[in-house]
C-alpha cells in the first residue's frame, strides 16, 4: 500500500510541472469593422461598381436588341402556322422556323456568355479587394493593439471606440486606388491526346 502511494505521488509530481508550463491566453482586444461600408465607399470599389453596372446595363440593352426582332419574327411565323389550320407547313415555312430557332439559340448563347463574363468580372473585383484587405486587417489590428477583428454585422453590440472601419477604409484607398473590372480570359480546358491505334 505504501509503495502504491509513492508511485501515485511520483506520477502526480511528473504531471504538475508540464501544467505549469502552459501559457495563459491573453485577454481579447477586439476591433470591429463595417465591411459593407468599406466595400461600398472605397474609391476603387465605387469605380468598380460603376463599371460593373455599365456592363450589366450593356447586357440588358443587348438583350432587348436581340429580343425585339425575334419577337417580331416569332409572331409572324406563328401567324403563318395558325393560318394553316392544322395543315402541314410547306418546306419554306419549315426552313423559316429552323432559321428562327437557330437565331434564338445563338441569341441565348450570346447573352449567357456575356452574363458569365459579368459574373467573372464581379468575382475578379471581389478577389482584388479581398487580397488587399487581408494584410490591411493585420496592419490595423497591430496599430490599434487588437488581437481579434470581427465584422460589425456579426456582433450584437459594440462600443464606438472599437470601430476601426475608417482605418481600414483609409488603408484600402491607399493600397488599392483602382481595380481591373474585366477578368482575365478563362484558362482553356487542357486537351488530352488519345493514343492512336495502328
Amino acid at each position: 500500500m505504501k509503495r502504491l502511494l509513492i508511485l501515485a505521488s511520483l506520477a502526480a509530481s511528473a504531471v504538475l510541472p508540464s501544467a505549469a508550463h502552459a501559457q495563459a491566453i491573453p485577454a481579447a482586444v477586439v476591433a470591429v469593422v463595417d465591411l459593407e461600408k468599406v466595400t461600398s465607399e472605397c474609391t476603387a470599389c465605387k469605380g468598380a461598381q460603376t463599371a460593373l453596372m455599365s456592363q450589366v446595363n450593356g447586357l440588358k440593352s443587348r438583350q432587348q436588341a436581340l429580343a425585339t426582332p425575334l419577337q417580331t419574327e416569332g409572331k409572324a411565323i406563328q401567324a403563318q402556322v395558325d393560318a394553316l389550320n392544322g395543315k402541314e407547313p410547306d418546306a419554306a415555312l419549315q426552313a423559316r422556323v429552323r432559321a428562327f430557332q437557330t437565331k434564338q439559340q445563338q441569341a441565348e448563347q450570346e447573352l449567357a456568355t456575356q452574363q458569365q463574363q459579368i459574373q467573372r468580372n464581379q468575382q475578379y473585383v471581389q478577389k482584388q479587394i479581398a487580397d488587399k484587405l487581408g494584410p490591411i486587417y493585420s496592419q490595423v489590428m497591430q496599430r490599434r493593439g487588437a488581437n481579434i477583428m470581427v465584422e460589425i454585422g456579426n456582433t450584437l453590440a459594440s462600443g464606438a471606440t472599437l470601430d476601426v472601419t475608417n482605418d481600414v477604409l483609409t488603408a484600402l484607398n491607399t493600397a488599392l486606388p483602382s481595380v481591373a473590372t474585366t477578368a482575365p480570359a478563362a484558362a482553356a480546358p487542357a486537351r488530352t491526346t488519345q493514343p492512336q491505334g495502328r
